[in-house]
């Protein structure tokens, strides 16, 4: 065939001017690669010209050279075309002359001149190639039931023109068997006793007009010359078949019998054509006659070969597919990549001239793969065709034998593109972007390298030994050496200044830490899913190794030159660094990194580090108290009954705790001694913030009203009471738990909990004095107010009318706001501790104030006011319950109150009635005496201050005498 000619490489000639400049932009991948492919393989791209030739005259012989031949052949195959094609629509010859003028660029004057020159050109033989595969369910016309098939071919011209050429004697009964010229009548070998031939013969029938032809095949079966005493002995226990046997014997012998014919109008064929075809029958005896497989195409013979000498068909084919190729993706808008779509006048072209030169599939799907991977080197090309076109060339690789020119371009072409994907796969940081749409043509691509790698063409033609797995980790590794260098430069510092040397590497480290990020969560997935390979450790590994040298390279510079400046710029660098080794917990092997002691070179930063934290945040405190106002903060979601300077406290004190924890100091013993400094930072923090609050609450005070103060003294003691619960948390917020787990084996159980834990006792303790100072300041400003209306009532003069309950009514109005403000405003805890010296003082006062009273007038109404004023306080402060319990309101002081107010409240006949009525029960619970009873009667005279005592009688007195009596 004619696409075994000798011929230049087909890859070769595949370029136009655009694909130059596209392909002279794309770069070899190669460290160390060519050596494991075996045969070292070179794309060849002649040099047809001078460099300093006019570039309008060499585009003309570009085209004339390249674009020429092809316009030529596609001209010609448009001339002698045959056939429908697989398109659903059909074109007219101008239409076709139209569309590659416009994909090759043709002027009018050019299209002219080269169709002058084809229709001047030989026309070719036009062929019918038949396949005749095999056939199924045709008629049994032997003994057995079998047949011996084979069929006869030829190509027939219409019925009144073969009368007009040729006359005979007498009728043709079998239009194929009885034709007169045998040279055109090709027939496929016989197949014996079977109802179900394969034959696979291929035949070419020539044919000068396709106008009124017919392609005619009939199936007959072989007829054997036997006597009737051999078909006798066929007869075993079964006479169904004897009619059948002696009407074999009673015919003409020799007689082959008819099976089936197929008859079909060429102009009714498409260009190719694999069908089943019904089996037509000469009468209706039996109209069902099996199916035979066809494998019809129109082919030419003696093409014209001066259209473009020197190249095969496959060659062009190459060249024209490219062609239309670019010329659809020039003329689409949108950006999507090109996923193998043509228009249906590319497609008709292509299948007819495949099939006018014959062109197996296997060329034609090797033409599609050599330029789409050439494309794709140049153009945004879908992947996923490529994986599609290299199993299609697979496949083919197992049916046919490829020759010698078209195995070793696929070689180069194979060897080409597997160096340009792991060109690809070392920048695919940039090629392939962590975006949904990149990464899945990452895995494309690797997919496509796999699949190369295990092609039997690859195999066969590059026997050395050949590890993609290594090649690709290699690719990253080097890519990754690459990305890491170029980073380095666009970081650069501009001056030697140590500042700006640490900003460039804090920048640069920056850019590691996120691609590293990016490698474990999105290149990863993509890598180890395609070709096994765990891109996160060898970039890990390789990132390890390469900012080893760079820090350790850079902070040597610093040694003696820090101070705070430098020490600040060099935290986000170990935070980057932190965060850098952490991610090692993902690695899938654990090996030796020379990351691991990178805080050494930070030892002499770190005191720094702690002293600008502790002064940022003493700064932050002193500016929180100094702008409080000491007021409740309002929340629509719940009560806040602490100010603002405590919630900046916490805030402030926040970062400390988050310092801890992002420096994450290795050394265990340094560690602990981190901890001992964080801790007590924390506890002169609180102190300073006690300090500044005290004194804010004074400086107001003395601005403010009585009850703004004691509402300022309420806020100041939730925000003591507020800090004290968020110092307690301090062990769970920088997590002295796991500190004591890394720090056990090298620090003592001991010198651990007497060390932080007493910190935190010792700044609890300080608070809670605090609080308690803070609430018997407010207790003493309450007691001031109990006591100035408890002395209200005392003078009854002045309001002699005013009733008890009206004369207590004042400071039970006062108590009640107080208390219920300070209920609403104070936590719990410190409210009930407010309560019990409150309580303590209010019955001292009332003590007091009736003690003051006994040498005055009106010490009965006086007492009786202070007995109920004594019975609503204990009401009032023990609130239904939910204040004081009454075990702690009726304490000795208010029993011994209680009982001084109600004797000094009763007149004279009251007290002698409680007398008797004490008496009497003093009697009735006597049960009697044990040495008897004495019946006394006393008299005292206060103004001698003499007791007279008189013996009135004794009874039950206990015998002493020896007679029973005394």
């Amino acid at each position: 065939m004619s696409a075994q000619r000798e011929t230049t490489n087909a890859v070769e000639l595949l370029k136009t001017p655009e694909q130059n400049l596209g392909m002279s932009r794309m770069k070899q991948y190669s460290p160390g690669h060519g050596r494991k492919l075996g045969q070292t393989r070179k794309f060849r791209y002649k040099r047809d010209f001078q460099d300093e030739e006019n570039p309008e005259e060499k585009t003309r012989r570009l085209k004339e050279l390249q674009l020429n031949p092809l316009y030529k052949e596609l001209l010609y195959t448009i001339a002698h075309k045959m056939g429908k094609s697989a398109s659903t629509e059909a074109f007219a010859d101008s239409q076709l002359h139209q569309y590659i003028k416009e994909a090759l660029t043709m002027t009018e004057s050019e299209h002219n001149s080269l169709m002058e020159v084809v229709q001047n050109s030989e026309p070719p033989v036009y062929c019918l190639m038949a396949t005749v595969k095999e056939a199924r369910g045709i008629l049994g016309k032997d003994v057995s039931g079998l047949s011996d098939p084979y069929c006869l071919l030829t190509i027939l011209e219409d019925e009144e023109e073969r009368r007009t050429r040729r006359s005979r004697a007498k009728a043709i009964k079998y239009v194929v068997k009885d034709a007169v010229s045998d040279d055109k009548i090709y027939q496929t070998d016989i197949k014996n006793q079977t109802l179900n031939p394969i034959w696979n013969e291929t035949f070419i029938l020539e044919f000068e007009d396709i106008a009124g032809a017919s392609f005619h095949l009939e199936m007959w079966d072989k007829d054997e010359e036997v006597s009737l005493t051999q078909k006798l002995e066929e007869i075993t226990t079964s006479f169904s078949s004897l009619s059948r046997i002696l009407k074999e014997v009673t015919k003409e012998k020799g007689t082959d019998d008819f099976l089936g014919k197929v008859v079909i109008k060429l102009q009714d064929l498409h260009c190719t054509e694999d069908n089943w075809y019904v089996l037509q029958p000469r009468t209706e005896t039996y109209p069902d006659r099996g199916q035979c497989h066809l494998d019809l195409k129109f082919i030419h013979k003696a093409r014209d070969d001066t259209l473009s000498p020197g190249r095969n068909a496959y060659t062009n084919y190459c060249g024209i597919l490219q062609q239309f190729v670019l010329s659809y993706i020039s003329k689409q808008k949108s950006s999507a990549p090109w996923k193998g779509e043509l228009c249906g006048e590319a497609q008709t072209l292509l299948e007819h001239y495949a099939t006018q030169n014959d062109l197996s599939p296997f060329l034609q799907d090797l033409a599609k793969w050599v330029a789409y991977s050439k494309l794709y080197q140049s153009i945004e090309v879908d992947s996923s065709l490529l994986l599609q076109q290299l199993t299609c060339v697979e496949y083919h690789w197992h049916q046919q034998e490829l020759p010698y020119q078209q195995k070793q371009e696929l070689g180069d072409s194979l060897h080409g593109f597997l160096h340009y994907g792991l060109h690809l796969v070392s920048k695919y940081r940039d090629v392939f972007p962590p975006t949904p749409s990149a990464t899945p043509k990452l895995h494309t691509l690797l997919r496509i390298l796999v699949q190369i790698c295990k092609t039997k063409a690859f195999q066969k033609m590059n026997p050395a030994d050949f590890e993609l797995h290594d090649e690709v980790a290699d690719a990253v590794q080097t890519g990754t050496q690459a990305w890491f260098s170029n980073k380095k430069g666009l970081h650069q510092p501009m001056t030697k200044e140590l500042s700006e040397i640490i900003s460039a590497l804090s920048r640069l480290i920056v850019e590691v830490r996120d691609d590293i990020k990016l490698n474990r969560d999105v290149w990863n997935r993509t890598f180890v899913s395609a070709v096994q390979l765990d891109v996160f450790t060898a970039v890990y590994e390789k990132f390890d190794s390469l900012l080893a040298t760079e820090v350790r390279e850079t902070l040597s510079q610093m040694e003696g030159h820090i101070d705070q400046s430098l020490a600040n710029s060099l935290f986000p660098v170990y935070l980057n660094l932190q965060a850098i080794r952490k991610d090692k917990a993902f690695l899938q092997k654990r090996g030796l990194l020379k990351l691991t002691n990178f805080y050494v070179s930070f030892r002499e930063a770190q005191p720094f580090w702690l002293h600008q934290i502790f002064n940022t945040t003493m700064d932050r405190v002193e500016r929180a108290v100094k702008v409080d106002k000491l007021q409740p903060m309002h929340s629509s979601a719940a009560p806040i009954k602490h100010s603002s300077s405590a919630v900046d406290l916490v805030a402030c004190i926040q970062p400390v705790c988050d310092m801890w924890e992002q420096i994450s100091w290795p050394d265990p013993e340094e560690s602990f001694m981190l901890m001992v400094k964080i801790t007590e930072d924390v506890w002169k923090i609180v102190a300073t913030y006690c300090h500044r609050l005290k004194a804010r609450v004074r400086m107001l005070s003395e601005k403010s009203d009585h009850g703004s103060a004691i509402k300022m003294l309420c806020v100041v003691v939730n925000d003591l009471e507020y800090l004290r619960s968020v110092v307690s948390q301090l062990p769970a917020k920088l997590k002295w738990a796991a500190l004591w787990e890394r720090t056990r084996h090298a620090i003592g159980e001991s010198q651990f909990h007497n060390t932080l834990p007493a910190q935190v006792q010792q700044t609890q303790g300080a608070l809670g004095r605090e609080i308690r100072t803070a609430l018997d300041t407010l207790s003493k400003k309450l007691n001031a107010d109990i006591e100035t209306y408890v002395r209200g009532m005392s003078t009854t003069t002045q309001n002699p009318s005013k009733s008890t309950e009206d004369a207590a009514t004042p400071l039970m109005r006062y108590l009640e706001k107080e208390l219920h403000y300070m209920n609403e405003n104070l936590v719990q805890e410190n409210f009930n501790s407010l309560l019990t010296p409150l309580w303590n003082n209010s019955v001292k006062i009332l003590y007091q104030m009736a003690a003051a009273h006994s040498h005055h007038g009106g010490l009965m109404v006086f007492c009786h006011r202070l007995l109920y004023t004594l019975q609503c306080l204990e009401q009032c402060f023990h609130g239904e319950g939910n204040g004081l319990p009454l075990e702690t309101l009726h304490s000795d002081d208010y029993k011994t109150l209680k009982a001084y107010l109600t004797y000094h409240s009763l007149s004279s006949r009251q007290l002698v009635d409680k007398y008797l009525e004490g008496k009497i029960l003093e009697q009735r619970v006597t049960a009697g005496e044990k040495y008897g009873a004495v019946t006394l009667r006393t008299n005292y005279r206060r103004s001698d201050q003499r007791l007279r005592v008189e013996v009135l009688n004794a009874a039950n007195l206990l015998p002493m005498d020896s007679n029973g009596e005394t």
